[in-house]
C-alpha cells in the first residue's frame, strides 16, 4: 500500500536544497491516498504563500526504481488552485530528476506568470502516473 509524505519548509535560498539556517526539512505524513497529502500540501503551501524560500514537495514510499519527477498543473477555475478550468490537471513528464522537472516547472511558470488562475508544482511519484506527457 502507498503511502504519502509532505515534505518541505523554509530553505536558505530559492535553490531549494538547504533548509534555512536554524531549521530542519519538515515530514508530515504518513498519509494512505494521495489526495489527503495534497489537501495538506495545499494548506502549508497557503500558509507560506509571501515566504519565496518556502516550499513543500509531495513524495510517495514504494520502490525507488519507478519513482519519477513531474511537473503537474493547469488553468483553474479559482485560486484555491483545486478543480480544473477545464478537464484534469496536466502531468509533464517523466523526468529523472529534480532539476530537469525544475526546468519545465519554469517554463512552464514563467509561460503563465500573468495569469492569476495557472499554477504548476513538481510530484515525485511513481513513474506511471500521470494523464499526459508532455
Amino acid at each position: 500500500m502507498a503511502r504519502y509524505w509532505v515534505i518541505g519548509g523554509e530553505y536558505r535560498d530559492t535553490g531549494f536544497a538547504e533548509p534555512a539556517p536554524g531549521t530542519t526539512e519538515q515530514r508530515h505524513g504518513p498519509f494512505a491516498s494521495y489526495e489527503e497529502a495534497k489537501a495538506r500540501w495545499q494548506a502549508l503551501a497557503w500558509s507560506t504563500v509571501d515566504n519565496a524560500h518556502a516550499r513543500y514537495r509531495i513524495e510517495e514510499d514504494g520502490a525507488a526504481e519507478r519513482r519519477a519527477w513531474w511537473v503537474v498543473g493547469c488553468r483553474y477555475k479559482d485560486t484555491r488552485f483545486r478543480e480544473p478550468a477545464e478537464g484534469e490537471e496536466n502531468w509533464y513528464g517523466p523526468f529523472e530528476s529534480y532539476e530537469a522537472a525544475k526546468a519545465e516547472w519554469q517554463k512552464r511558470a514563467w509561460a503563465s506568470v500573468d495569469d492569476a488562475l495557472s499554477r504548476y508544482r513538481i510530484e515525485h511519484v511513481s513513474g506511471a502516473r500521470g494523464a499526459a506527457a508532455g
